[in-house]
């Protein structure tokens, strides 16, 4: 499903969809943060988002394929299915995006 969504989610979306973790990092701002409640971690910077996107994505080859996307008080919502080869796959999942101009600033998921 397409959906109109600013350029970095775009960006991370079609990145991950190729499991591509160098440009799946490239969106974010320098001083990001990412709160994953999946693996408790929560990786801040861009060298850090990166080596997570390439342990919890690229690693167990997790790909995240929105069905829905609304932006709600300054957040961008998406919600969908992750598939990959981790046990309970898939599983369905909502990250919310915050940016700071043309960069992601935080991500959430649920």
């Amino acid at each position: 499903m397409s959906f109109d969504l600013p350029k970095p989610i775009a960006a991370y979306i079609e990145a991950g969809a190729n499991l591509d973790a160098d440009a799946m990092a490239a969106p974010f701002a320098d001083d990001a943060t990412v709160d994953d409640s999946g693996d408790g971690h929560q990786p801040e910077g861009k060298e850090e988002i990166r080596a997570w996107i390439e342990n919890n994505t690229v690693a167990v080859k997790a790909i995240f394929s929105p069905t829905s996307a609304h932006e709600q008080a300054g957040r961008w919502i998406l919600a969908g299915p992750v598939a990959g080869n981790f046990p309970g796959s898939p599983v369905n999942l909502q990250f919310s995006f915050q940016l700071r101009g043309d960069r992601i600033a935080a991500l959430t998921i649920r």
